[in-house]
């Protein structure tokens, strides 16, 4: 599940995802994940949940306030009170269903660089700080995304197809498939 942003910031992110990730390995797009792994099976009550949620909540500004530095990469920092507000909503209805992963600290991101060397990842991270100044970005709704599995012959990543999205102040679901 990820952060629906206004198309303007996507956009944006998405054209600093294809400048700097590897090509061979940028399977998905630029996303602010807001859950990494929760259980088809329960997909039904995940919507009820998010609809319920979604319905109660605004589209809302949030501040991509600096760069992160994430070892091999490198992502921008997103904050915002309602962002944490809404995160913690949803994991209070997902607990059952969390992750370890999930059940980290959360600390929202959006990934634009990732498995290069720690050398390459430090040079964009100090270019990309030398110009940055906070912007803005708004969150519309959520996201949706299946994972399709790994594909035959050796190690190849599985894909991340979508199904789907919520916008908030709006509990119409729209399915992909």
């Amino acid at each position: 599940m990820t952060l629906q942003l206004d198309a303007e910031s996507a956009a944006f992110f998405e054209d600093q995802r294809r400048q700097h990730f590897p090509p061979a390995l940028n399977h998905v797009g630029a996303h602010l994940t807001l859950f990494h792994n929760l259980p088809g099976r329960e997909f039904d009550a995940v919507l009820k949940i998010a609809a319920e949620i979604c319905g109660a909540v605004s589209p809302f500004e949030m501040t991509v306030s600096g760069l992160m530095k994430l070892g091999r990469g490198v992502a921008y920092k997103i904050e915002a009170a309602a962002l944490y507000d809404l995160r913690r909503a949803f994991a209070e209805r997902f607990e059952p269903w969390l992750v370890r992963q999930d059940r980290e600290r959360f600390r929202p991101h959006v990934t634009i660089q990732n498995k290069v060397a720690p050398e390459q990842a430090s040079a964009l991270y100090d270019r990309l700080l030398a110009a940055f100044e906070p912007f803005a970005v708004k969150a519309e709704g959520v996201q949706f995304w299946f994972y399709e599995g790994r594909r035959s012959g050796g190690y190849r990543p599985g894909t991340w197809a979508p199904a789907g999205a919520m916008a908030f102040r709006q509990v119409k679901f729209h399915r992909n498939r």
